[in-house]
């Protein structure tokens, strides 16, 4: 299988469910609690589905801007 860098970095790698309370979401700011629906990026930052519409205008993650 062959991945270009840019699809791989920007891409969400899956969507899950949160199995604990993991704290504050960086972009929308509301807790991500238990049962929550989560997109993981490749670099495992988790985020709301909120981050769909940041990857709108932004192609990095919010945390980690430089990878």
């Amino acid at each position: 299988v062959v991945c270009s860098l840019t699809i791989c970095l920007c891409a969400l790698s899956s969507e899950d469910v949160l199995s604990k309370d993991a704290g504050e979401c960086a972009i929308c700011l509301e807790e991500l609690q238990q049962g929550d629906t989560i997109a993981r990026l490749p670099c495992l930052c988790i985020y709301h589905k909120c981050i769909d519409e940041w990857f709108e205008v932004n192609r990095s993650c919010p945390e980690h801007p430089s990878d």
